[in-house]
């Protein structure tokens, strides 16, 4: 079957992942928070950059290759942590773990993933990230460090955009708490999608088992799906925090969910290697610019290389990212997207996607290089 005649774009992988995976699931997925304005601004942020299609330049034959971090990637975009990943899909880290590792691009495990790092040690081959919503208790901290060090990941994001639950209103309406657990009206939209079911009975009912490592004798009966088990451990990290955690990490570290130029140009006093600019995909709060309208700023507010994300949905979108002053570009819903509509071969069929549609538009602007981007930006 040839997959691009059938799925070309994200659009399409969504609209089967719909059809796959469970009701509430999907709305832990697909959903923002508020009025979902913040989500609708991220998207309408990408599409008011535009760049000045190219003639008569003859062939063009764009490189994808980019250098981050010190480190050489074939295409410059990865896999975002997300939360309770295995959920949405049964076996996603390790099935997006392996994909990171046989493509060569960064994978993320988020904290409250539903593995344990050790159970993606010798999968990640040298490509992990270790994403951290970070614990009240140093020796939490540090035991966590310790153990995802050991499992083979290299860099360390901190998040910094989540000082407390966001409603989600949309996630609650479907049903989810944590650990979820499947009411009767759960279990008639699992007995819809038998491939998601097939799996979880295999995997068991997905739980954020490195919180739960920790912190099984605090929550007391269910949370609210919005207000999990890890913010029993975390802490709102300040600037404190992160002299500590870098004190505690020897190797890259990146802050993620800065939007404010001067919290850019202060990380670099702190010893931070790279900014990570986002608005947590509209999840968190709904009252932000949309992501792409505040990457500008940033970038002229540092030096430091800067991590994009927030209504990625294609190619076009990693090259305006980039052209904006982004070095690399992360998603996250979107590999589980694909993941929900074509299981194990979602991840590489939504890589080649991305990396058609960038070529395709680099062509169209007559760019061979990722460094050629900006130039051809349309400055209103």
């Amino acid at each position: 079957m040839d997959l691009h005649s059938r799925y070309p774009a994200l659009a399409d992988l969504k609209a089967r992942a719909r059809r796959r995976i469970p009701h509430f699931v999907w709305e832990y997925l697909d959903s923002a928070t508020g009025l979902e304005a913040g989500a609708a601004r991220n998207r309408a942020a990408l599409d008011a950059i535009l760049f000045r299609p190219a003639a008569l330049l003859g062939e063009v034959a764009p490189s994808l290759a980019c250098t981050f971090l010190g480190r050489e990637y074939p295409v410059p975009f990865g896999i975002a942590p997300l939360g309770m990943s295995g959920l949405i899909w049964p076996g996603a880290e390790a099935l997006l773990a392996a994909h990171g590792a046989l493509a060569g691009i960064p994978y993320g495990l988020s904290t409250v993933a539903t593995v344990v790092p050790e159970v993606l040690k010798g999968r990640i081959a040298d490509q992990g990230w270790f994403q951290m919503y970070p614990p009240k208790s140093p020796e939490v901290r540090d035991d966590m460090l310790r153990r995802a060090r050991e499992a083979g990941f290299h860099t360390l994001v901190l998040t910094v955009d989540v000082p407390a639950a966001s409603r989600r209103e949309r996630q609650t309406r479907g049903g989810l708490v944590q650990p979820p657990r499947l009411t009767p009206r759960l279990l008639a939209q699992v007995a819809q999608c038998p491939a998601w079911a097939r799996g979880i009975a295999a995997t068991g009912m997905p739980r954020m088992r490195l919180m739960d490592s920790y912190a099984e004798d605090l929550a007391k009966g269910p949370l609210p799906s919005t207000a999990h088990v890890g913010y029993l451990l975390r802490a709102a990290p300040d600037w404190e925090y992160v002299a500590a955690l870098r004190d505690a990490w020897d190797g890259p570290f990146i802050l993620k969910g800065v939007c404010e130029p001067d919290v850019a140009r202060h990380a670099e006093a702190y010893g931070v290697d790279a900014i990570w600019v986002s608005t947590h995909a509209g999840r968190q709060f709904d009252g932000a610019p949309g992501a792409a309208a505040l990457l500008p700023g940033v970038r002229a507010a540092t030096d430091l290389p800067i991590v994009f994300d927030s209504g990625v949905e294609g190619g076009l979108d990693v090259l305006r990212a980039l052209a904006l002053g982004a070095d690399f570009v992360m998603m996250g819903r979107a590999w589980h997207y694909a993941l929900g509509a074509l299981g194990a071969d979602g991840p590489a069929h939504w890589h080649d996607i991305l990396t058609k549609d960038m070529s395709s538009n680099m062509a169209q602007i007559g760019a061979q290089r990722l460094e050629d981007l900006s130039g051809r930006l349309i400055s209103e």
